[in-house]
């Protein structure tokens, strides 16, 4: 199994989830009352990062809501506030446009705040019954007020690829959509019933037309937009025609050493911003960070 030496952002372990705590009611009810707990407050699924910064406010300040509990670093409890969408104006942002420009550290709290306020988003109902939901363990359970049955967050698994020839050359790809000269690493979601090995073997054989050989697991990133898992990979070409699908991908080419470095500096190969994985999939290949990104 291959091992990365190149960090992942949001794969880093920043904070302590303190889950034990999740069902003590007298130590949650002290935590929020401690003047040094900190509250990140998500409208719907938006939140508020003026100048590249999260907004953190303290108890007292926040809004009426659900309290989710996220955890603690350095002896500071920290909590998310999901109240209504209602509540967000064209201050508040959606992840996205959040991950690139915050701390890492930061951008993990965002991630697992927005990652439960989508669950609860998205889960309104029980699906066995259809009755009311109600939210438990400090916002990482929803409990049916009918039935009694338990709801739990679910991950959908994505994997993401770095493909690579005998000549350790890459393959990137490029969207319809995106800007002239952006260039990504292939992506998919596992089917059911799929390993993500073959899930790996499968995207790049439909996107691009290429076989692939060896898969080399790489590391993890959440990606909550809704709710990603996305399993990073090595995955080694077997042949080199490339056939591009024209839907998901509209062109696919190889790249060399000299030919990233040559298009990253001139401006003519934009790539990941560095807190993706897929960034750190490139940069990994490469042997340091790459200049630019989108």
């Amino acid at each position: 199994m291959a091992r990365t030496m190149t960090r992942i952002a949001l794969g880093d372990q920043s904070y302590d989830r303190i889950a034990v705590h999740r069902k003590d009611d007298g130590w949650l009810a002290a935590a929020w009352a401690a003047t040094s707990t900190r509250v990140l407050v998500i409208a719907g699924t938006r939140l508020r990062a003026p100048e590249g910064k999260l907004e953190w406010v303290t108890p007292s300040e926040a809004p009426d809501g659900t309290r989710i509990l996220l955890g603690e670093a350095d002896g500071v409890v920290s909590f998310a506030v999901i109240t209504g969408a209602e509540e967000a104006d064209e201050s508040w942002v959606g992840l996205r446009a959040v991950v690139p420009s915050v701390d890492p550290s930061d951008a993990a709290y965002a991630v697992h705040a927005i990652g439960i306020a989508e669950w609860h988003w998205a889960v309104r109902h029980c699906p066995r019954c259809g009755g009311s939901l109600e939210p438990r363990q400090a916002g990482h359970v929803l409990k049916c007020v009918n039935c009694q049955r338990e709801q739990f967050p679910r991950s959908d698994p994505a994997v993401i690829m770095l493909v690579v020839d005998a000549d350790n050359r890459v393959l990137l790809g490029r969207q319809r959509a995106w800007p002239q000269g952006r260039w990504s690493t292939l992506a998919g979601f596992v089917e059911p019933g799929e390993s993500i090995e073959n899930a790996v073997r499968r995207e790049v054989a439909e996107e691009v037309g290429v076989r692939i050989g060896e898969v080399e697991y790489f590391g993890s990133q959440p990606w909550p937009m809704p709710a990603s898992l996305m399993l990073g990979f090595i995955a080694h070409a077997d042949s080199l025609e490339i056939t591009v699908d024209g839907d998901e991908i509209e062109d696919a080419r190889w790249f060399s050493h000299d030919e990233a470095i040559k298009g990253a500096e001139d401006g003519s190969l934009i790539m990941p911003g560095g807190i993706s994985i897929s960034r750190s999939l490139i940069d990994h290949w490469y042997g340091e960070t790459l200049p630019g990104s989108w």
